[in-house]
C-alpha cells in the first residue's frame, strides 16, 4: 500500500493537512534537540522528511539512519537527500521497525513519525526502539490522535471520515491508502493509553504533548538502565 502511494505521498501530507504537517515535525524534531554528536534513528522514515528536518538543524557531526520497509518511499528520500546534500549526514535503510538491523545501545535518540500506527504489534516496535537507544536517551513519537473537544471533533471526523479518502483517491488514485488512514487512527490508542502502553515496554518519564486542539500528539520516554 505505502509503496502503491509513495509517488504522491509528500503531495497528498500538504494537501490533506493544510501544510501544518511539516509544524508537527518540527516540534517533534524540537525534543530530541540539543544533540552535538552521534546517531538519531528515524524509524519509519518514509521520503525521509523527519531526518531531513534532523540534519537541517544539527550539526554535520550528527548522522541520522532512516530506515522503512518500503523501498519506493526510501528511493525517493534518497532524491530529496541527494538534492539538498544531505548525503554525508542522513542513511537510509529498507529495514521493518520491529526487527531493526541495529545493534543494542546505539543511538543517541530515535524518533518516528505516523509511523507506530502501522506496527503489526506496537509494544513489539516500541521495545525494538528502546533496545537501540542508549541508556537515558529519548524516543518521541508523532502520531495522530482523537481530539477532545466535542464540537471540533465532530468536524474533524467529518472531513477525516468523508472528505479526505475522497482526494486521496482523487490524486493518489489508490482508494484503500485514504479509507485505512481514518479507521486506523480511530482505533489506535491516543494520550494517556498511549502514554501507559509507552510506560508498560519500560520507558521512564513518559510525557504527552497534543498538537493542533489534539488532531495529533507528541509522545516522549526515556530509556533507563542498559536494556
Amino acid at each position: 500500500m505505502f509503496s502503491a502511494i509513495a509517488p504522491k505521498y509528500d503531495l497528498l501530507n500538504t494537501v490533506l493537512s493544510f501544510g501544518i504537517d511539516r509544524y508537527w515535525r518540527r516540534i517533534a524534531v524540537n525534543e530530541l534537540l540539543p544533540q552535538k554528536e552521534g546517531w538519531i534513528l528515524d524509524v519509519a522514515t518514509g521520503t525521509a522528511d523527519v531526518a531531513l528536518e534532523i540534519a537541517s538543524r544539527m550539526p554535520s557531526s550528527i548522522k541520522i539512519f532512516g530506515a522503512d520497509f518500503s523501498f519506493p518511499m526510501l528511493k525517493l528520500g534518497d532524491k530529496k537527500i541527494s538534492k539538498k546534500k544531505f548525503k554525508s549526514e542522513i542513511n537510509l535503510g529498507q529495514a521493518d521497525g520491529e526487527m531493526l538491523p541495529c545493534s543494542d545501545n546505539t543511538f543517541n535518540g530515535a524518533i518516528v513519525a505516523f509511523g507506530v500506527r502501522n506496527f503489526s504489534n506496537l509494544e513489539v516496535g516500541l521495545t525494538e526502539m528502546r533496545r537501540v537507544l542508549k541508556p537515558g536517551k529519548k524516543m518521541v513519537i508523532l502520531e495522530f490522535s482523537m481530539p477532545d473537544l466535542k464540537i471540533f471533533k465532530l468536524l474533524y471526523m467529518f472531513y477525516f471520515n468523508y472528505l479526505l479518502p475522497l482526494v486521496g483517491k482523487m490524486i493518489s488514485g489508490h482508494q484503500f491508502a485514504y479509507e485505512y488512514l481514518p479507521e486506523s487512527v480511530s482505533r489506535f490508542p491516543s494520550g494517556e493509553e498511549m502514554t501507559r502502553l509507552i510506560e508498560n515496554t519500560g520507558f521512564k518519564e513518559v510525557r504527552c504533548i497534543p498538537l493542533t486542539l489534539g488532531i495529533a500528539s507528541i509522545y516522549t520516554g526515556l530509556k533507563n538502565g542498559k536494556f
